[in-house]
């Protein structure tokens, strides 16, 4: 497992500097070359964006060895990252995206909580997990004052902080439904574009992302707009109010909670073997709805997410539909389930998946 506070471990023949360290940025701005001849080759530049300079200086020092992997640069700003390499290192990077955890990822570290409301109230943040004494509502109340009163004024000049505070809860208020900009900009007390350039943050920042409707080859009427989601549900539940587990339990947005949880494991499952995402949900104009379509090469995989740890043949309900009218293959779908066993349905060729084996 990688612990956030040292991303060495994944390659540990590297050596590392974080350009949060003020005396080594300094460093890499004022007088970049010896800071090179100090790390040049196989070197983890953490915090690139600090010191977008450097990197003109990396293209003439990598250029001129001739090799590939000499450095691994990351950052926490994706939109100041980007900018920077695609301004001086396009062609030379192979780019990957991380975000918080996967189920899988804490399961094989020994660290998965039992409990879906423990899941959904910690989330996936690998500091929580490298330091289990560190309290949920404590370390995502110092996350959001850091994210909104430091990192989005660097993405993007916002003066207006309470604002954009408001506009981030709710947000997480309409995690699993339909975005409707309008009335999301209304409800914020903002115009329409204000609220678009602010999802635009939210979504370079991997805070949030847009689950797009699927529409091919299908000749009905089908919605046209996206869905909105967190990377993660630790956040979506502290910007919520909850402030424990226990909290969970009987709130009336468990259920998209829950769904949110399921779609960003996909997410980044997809992002983590460097592929490209492929899903989308499904809804017609007659209210049919499918939570989860996974476009593979050869076969559309359908998923059904509910959060209930109780088996029902209900939950198939609309995937018989859509498999009668021959836009789904009964062998390819599954119902995500919040229960514990793995178990083929009664009237499909289909199984109950549980969450925790994703």
């Amino acid at each position: 497992m990688w612990e956030v506070d040292a991303p060495e471990k994944m390659l540990p023949d590297y050596k590392y500097v974080s350009l949060e360290d003020l005396d080594q940025r300094e460093l890499a701005m004022q007088d970049p070359r010896t800071f090179l001849s100090a790390y040049d080759s196989r070197t983890i530049i953490d915090e690139i964006q600090r010191a977008p300079e450097l990197l003109s200086y990396i293209q003439t020092h990598v250029d001129s060895l001739g090799q590939n992997g000499v450095y691994v640069l990351t950052g926490s700003h994706n939109l100041l990252l980007m900018q920077s390499v695609s301004q001086s290192l396009a062609g030379r990077t192979a780019l990957f995206t991380l975000a918080p955890f996967s189920i899988a990822e804490l399961r094989n570290a020994g660290v998965l909580p039992e409990n879906i409301d423990e899941m959904l109230y910690k989330g996936c943040f690998p500091r929580l997990y490298d330091n289990q004494d560190l309290n949920s509502t404590v370390f995502y109340s110092s996350y959001e004052k850091t994210y909104v009163e430091r990192d989005v004024r660097e993405v993007k000049a916002i003066t207006n902080l309470v604002a954009f505070s408001k506009f981030l809860r709710l947000c997480a208020g309409r995690v699993g439904q339909l975005l409707n900009m309008t009335e999301l900009a209304e409800a914020a007390e903002i115009s329409r574009q204000t609220a678009e350039d602010w999802l635009s943050v939210l979504e370079t920042s991997y805070i949030i992302f847009r689950l797009s409707p699927y529409y091919k080859n299908v000749g009905k009427r089908l919605v046209k707009s996206p869905k909105l989601y967190f990377y993660d549900t630790g956040l979506a539940s502290y910007l919520l109010g909850i402030r424990k587990a226990s909290d969970i339990q009987n709130f009336y947005m468990r259920g998209a909670l829950f769904e949110n949880l399921i779609v960003s494991d996909f997410f980044k499952q997809k992002y983590f073997a460097g592929l490209d995402a492929n899903l989308y949900f499904y809804r017609d104009n007659k209210g049919v709805e499918i939570d989860l379509l996974d476009q593979q090469f050869d076969r559309l995989m359908a998923y059904e997410i509910k959060s209930s740890a109780t088996m029902s043949q209900d939950f198939w309900k609309n995937i018989k539909l859509l498999v009668k009218s021959g836009i789904l293959k009964d062998e390819y779908t599954a119902v995500v389930y919040g229960g514990e066993t793995t178990f083929p349905a009664t009237s499909s060729k289909g199984a109950y998946v549980p969450w925790n084996v994703l």
